[in-house]
């Protein structure tokens, strides 16, 4: 018969079947992991017997999500310290920073945290600021500064320390004009002040200032007198017994930091004896 026909070819396909053919290496990977499952577990062995109950506790919070809040941190000196957790000498910690019992060169124990530490020195240094301030004004009762004292004193507490400040008045200098030489008052402040600096022992800075003289002058003294004036008074406060080891430093400012406006005021003749903060 002839004509084409509309059945579909058929398509003979051979397929070669090796026994025992190649399976991939997941098995080594699945093998590996038993390896490492099993070398832990004798680890985990180990550590059991050959450490102490607090030892393993140390171990256990050290690996603890927790570990910020626990009573007990890692027996380690610090993150990755480098001290063994088998060591006699390594305690385990209260999460302040070092052990209570014997705190290590690396984090010495400061209280409960070294901020809170300063943060209360600071807090009582304010205090002590604040009584010396009432001593010298006078603000609790009687003062330590006469009336005619005090209207030449001004004190304030700076981030620096607490600054007590004397001034000249019309009438009532400090100096004699345009010297060092003090007055009979600045030695009676003088002596008044070495008392009552000598209730602490922070470290004391004197500053001197003068006020401006006339442009036409040839020579402006202004930088000798005012630095000349701030050695005088730590001589004065020495000899009232005051220890010169506490002072850190004797400045002179000249005209440049005037209190006034007016830069030619005798307000701006004044001195600045500055109690230090021991914990900046």
């Amino acid at each position: 018969m002839s004509g084409k026909s509309n059945v579909a070819p058929i398509i003979i396909k051979r397929k070669k079947i090796i026994a025992g053919g190649h399976h991939g290496g997941a098995w080594k990977v699945a093998y590996a992991d038993f390896v490492t499952a099993m070398m832990a577990f004798f680890l985990l062995m180990w550590l059991l017997n050959a450490t102490t109950e607090k030892q393993r506790k140390g171990i256990a919070d050290y690996f603890s999500p927790t570990i910020p809040i626990n009573r007990i941190s890692g027996g380690g000196d610090g993150a990755f310290g480098g001290d063994s957790v088998f060591s006699e000498f390594t305690l385990p910690k209260n999460g302040t920073g070092a052990t209570n019992l014997r705190p290590t060169a690396q984090a010495k124990a400061r209280g409960e945290s070294g901020v809170v530490a300063d943060g209360e020195n600071r807090a009582a240094e304010e205090a002590s600021f604040k009584a010396m301030e009432d001593a010298l004004m006078g603000r609790g009762g009687e003062s330590m500064a006469t009336q005619e004292q005090l209207k030449h004193i001004v004190t304030r507490v700076t981030d620096e320390g607490l600054v007590i400040e004397l001034f000249s008045l019309e009438n009532a200098p400090l100096f004699d004009p345009e010297t060092d030489s003090p007055t009979a008052l600045l030695e009676d402040l003088a002596r008044m002040l070495a008392k009552i600096t000598n209730l602490v022992e922070n470290p004391v800075a004197v500053e001197g200032h003068v006020r401006s003289q006339p442009v036409v002058l040839a020579k402006n003294p202004v930088w000798e007198v005012s630095t000349k004036r701030a050695d005088m008074m730590r001589v004065l406060m020495e000899k009232q017994g005051m220890n010169r080891q506490r002072v850190q430093r004797v400045t002179g400012h000249a005209d440049r930091e005037p209190a006034l406006g007016n830069t030619m005021a005798i307000r701006n003749d004044r001195l600045e004896v500055t109690l230090l903060r021991q914990n900046i």
